[in-house]
């Protein structure tokens, strides 16, 4: 049975999580330092308030967090720092976040274990206002996680022409760089049947299709039906570029 009358030591924490701004408020008027108080994932109440997608109780956080410039870049026991958890809050409703982390000196080209930033995981979700953001911000387009990959093969494995669009412009991606699987964006948008995706990658990215992955496939020959492959190469005959 829990024991009730000893203090929670990450009421704090829980109360970010739930989004309680004035439980929040009350906790640091009678302890500011409860800003640094990690649980045993190591994350900060900062962590959670992300989480959470409270702007209010985040904004509150960063206000009584001493020595902020160290702070900020926080990461949990997976190496996630709270800007790379707003850049993955679904439909870029972390922007907000985002962009406070951004403007209070939050690195957006810190990594994570797996050697991903927070641009990797903004476009896992098609967070394309996020990514818009981050690049505004210093992020890198060209940083390779631990398996090879950029943020443009996480964009062309969710098939999002936009994303891959402000990559490749904004972001001046590399378009042709290999994965630890030898498969560059082009191979991932095939694979998971995303024709416009790899149409864009072809024609406005000038993708070369004729490159393959680690087991000796073309990206056409990854196709996972004969209707990706042939809306592929009909689409790509129509702008004038041959895949056969």
């Amino acid at each position: 049975m829990q024991d009730t009358t000893k203090p929670n030591k990450y009421a704090i924490h829980e109360a970010c999580r739930e989004g309680h701004l004035q439980t929040v408020e009350s906790l640091l008027s009678a302890s500011p330092k409860l800003t640094l108080v990690t649980d045993p994932d190591s994350r900060l109440p900062l962590h959670w308030a992300t989480t959470s997608a409270s702007l209010a109780i985040a904004t509150l956080l960063l206000q009584h967090t001493p020595s902020l410039d160290t702070h900020i870049d926080a990461s949990d026991s997976s190496g996630w720092t709270a800007l790379m958890i707003a850049s993955s809050l679904p439909s870029s409703s972390g922007l907000p976040l985002a962009s406070l982390l951004l403007s209070r000196g939050a690195d957006p080209n810190a990594k994570s274990h797996g050697g991903q930033t927070a641009l990797h995981f903004a476009a896992s979700k098609a967070n394309l206002d996020v990514i818009r953001a981050l690049l505004d911000g210093g992020a890198s387009a060209r940083i390779r996680d631990r398996r090879g990959q950029l943020p443009l093969h996480r964009a062309a494995a969710v098939g999002s022409v936009p994303v891959l669009r402000e990559l490749l412009g904004k972001g001046k991606s590399a378009v042709d760089v290999a994965d630890a699987d030898g498969m560059t964006a082009l191979h991932h948008a095939v694979c998971e049947g995303h024709g416009d995706a790899a149409l864009f990658l072809v024609v406005g990215g000038a993708a070369d299709a004729g490159k393959r992955d680690g087991e000796g496939r073309t990206a056409l020959e990854c196709a996972p039906d004969a209707k990706t492959g042939e809306f592929l190469v009909r689409g790509a005959e129509r702008e004038g570029v041959d895949l056969v």
